[in-house]
């Protein structure tokens, strides 16, 4: 896949990555509400530190994606592939979005799965287009000799008798 399409593929990730950062946080904050309003206990655990757990889980989540939709955007601005910390959350947020589609299967539905198998696809896409370019050699580059030290003159070493 050639750089045309490589941007529009990273920009399109930061934007599914965001919009799924706020449908998460908004879907805790609605079970939180509904747990809270509810008034029933589970296990013994009290309501209100149910709700408050469903709140900040969705909001420690929803900074997590999108933390990496900026790293996408940040890609497709720069035009240039992830490194350090940012490949790291990239490949980490792929990791858990094909976690996530195995449990939606059962749990919630084929469309579901369906979503979360097309952010990853669109995550690994990300990570692979930038990164195929960044192993290409330049072609052009040729070294001024075959000495391998940037052209400097080869004097043989000379030899000591004793």
């Amino acid at each position: 896949m050639g750089p045309v399409v490589r941007r529009p593929v990273a920009w399109l990730t930061a934007a599914v990555l965001l919009v799924e950062a706020v449908g998460f946080v908004l879907v805790n904050w609605f079970l939180g509400v509904v747990v809270d309003r509810q008034d029933m206990s589970l296990a013994g655990l009290d309501p209100n530190a149910m709700a408050i757990g469903s709140w900040v889980a969705g909001a420690l989540f929803g900074v997590y994606l999108g933390f990496c939709a900026f790293v996408a955007a940040r890609v497709a601005v720069r035009d240039r592939p992830a490194a350090g910390l940012g490949r790291i959350v990239l490949i980490s947020a792929a990791v858990v979005h094909g976690l996530l589609g195995a449990f939606t299967v059962g749990l919630v539905g084929w469309g579901a799965f369906l979503f979360m198998m097309v952010v990853l696809g669109l995550i690994v896409l990300t990570l692979m287009t930038y990164d195929a370019d960044a192993r290409k050699e330049p072609t052009d580059a040729v070294p001024a000799s075959g000495d391998g030290d940037g052209g400097a003159p080869v004097t043989p070493p000379t030899p000591t008798t004793t």
